[in-house]
């Protein structure tokens, strides 16, 4: 095999890196004088007297640019440019055909059918297949820096969360040590100014752990692959009975509506699924009509699955409809300094998908927003690779 030992690189300001053209001619002459033409600094250049050979360079480099010879003995060049257009490894590689015979448009076709990107007539203008060539070379270099970029950014993500996941998980003990002390504070005094400074302590310091822990469940869902889960008998309808029970203490002014149907028991994560009851009720209660009821109905009539669904007088506007589900977007109807960080939904999604189930939400057709889930009575865990 033939293949033009390549200059020793160097990297050094004003170089670009350097990129990788094979070319692909049964006369050596015509390899020669090709190389010559497109070899320097930041060009590797390989060459191969046959298509047989061309794919065993095709298999060990990684290629910006292929020259084949149209009229090759054992193999052409539209039979090999059929093979590196069926492999996956190949197929991206941009082909430019090299003819001596005459411009005929069935060959043309047979040529770009077969993946090629362009054609070139012998005998070679230099100055055209320079810059030809050169224009291929860019794009190359342009994906190489596009793809450190990603791998960059994609590091520097996985810091950011692993980060926000210890910082999490260290904030909460000197916050529990805050609320300890805010209840002992409102217990033990009988300063009415004071207990009231406490019970804003409290309150403040028990939405500063709701925080904590859904940028904890963010984490869990971004570095574990999903978050995990302690499936157990659960009965879902008492487990909506009590956070309605807890919204109404909160929400005096709005009334909460439920109805309940057939065997609502499964094999659930209970505390997850108290989370997916309590974000989906308080966001209705908070954006809802504080005149209309906030209906929410339990079916356990299948038996395969259970439908929980919640509504709401009130729409959602249509621009925020498609990133409901993303962290920090999802939250930004409407949202008050006290309210959270916009992770609610995304967790909600995040729980129900982790039980193999399906969250979706359906405004804008009337005066309601409502959202169903759909829960299978059992399953696996639910492990993203």
């Amino acid at each position: 095999m033939l293949s033009d030992s390549p200059i020793p690189y160097k990297e050094h300001q004003g170089v670009s890196p350097r990129v990788k053209c094979l070319l692909v001619d049964d006369l050596e002459e015509n390899l020669l004088a090709l190389s010559a033409l497109l070899r320097r600094d930041d060009v590797e250049v390989y060459c191969a007297p046959s298509g047989a050979q061309a794919l065993e360079l095709l298999l060990q480099h990684e290629f910006a640019l292929a020259f084949l010879d149209v009229q090759m003995p054992d193999m052409d060049g539209f039979e090999l440019a059929e093979l590196m257009r069926g492999s996956e490894r190949t197929r991206d590689v941009p082909i430019i055909f090299v003819t001596a015979g005459a411009g005929d448009p069935r060959r043309m076709f047979k040529g770009y059918d077969a993946g090629a990107v362009d054609f070139l007539y012998k005998p070679l203008d230099a100055y055209v297949l320079r810059s030809k060539a050169e224009v291929f070379f860019q794009i190359h270099r342009q994906k190489q820096q596009l793809a450190q970029q990603l791998d960059i950014l994609a590091e520097t993500l996985r810091l950011n969360e692993m980060f926000t996941a210890v910082l999490g998980h260290d904030l909460r003990n000197p916050l529990s040590a805050i609320l300890t002390a805010a209840e002992l504070l409102q217990r033990r005094t009988e300063d009415e100014a004071v207990r009231k400074t406490a019970a804003r302590m409290l309150a403040s310091g028990k939405r500063m752990g709701r925080m904590i822990e859904d940028v904890l469940d963010l984490a869990r869902a971004r570095l574990a692959g999903g978050i995990p889960l302690r499936r157990g008998q659960t009965d879902f309808g008492q487990l909506v009975q009590r956070m309605v029970q807890e919204h109404q203490t909160a929400w005096p002014r709005h009334t909460i509506e439920v109805q309940q149907d057939g065997d609502l028991v499964g094999d659930w994560d209970a505390d997850r699924l108290a989370q997916v009851a309590s974000n989906l009720i308080g966001n209705a209660l908070q954006h809802g009509d504080t005149a209309e009821p906030v209906r929410i109905r339990v079916d356990g009539t299948r038996d395969d699955a259970l439908r929980f669904t919640i509504s709401n007088v009130g729409i959602i506007p249509p621009r925020l409809l498609p990133f409901l589900f993303d962290p920090f977007r999802g939250g930004q109807q409407n949202r008050g300094r006290g309210e959270g960080l916009g992770l609610g939904l995304y967790i909600v999604q995040q729980i129900i998908q982790a039980h193999q189930g399906g969250v979706e939400v359906l405004s804008g057709e009337g005066p309601y927003t409502e959202f169903r889930v759909e829960l299978p009575r059992r399953g696996q865990d639910v492990v993203k690779l």
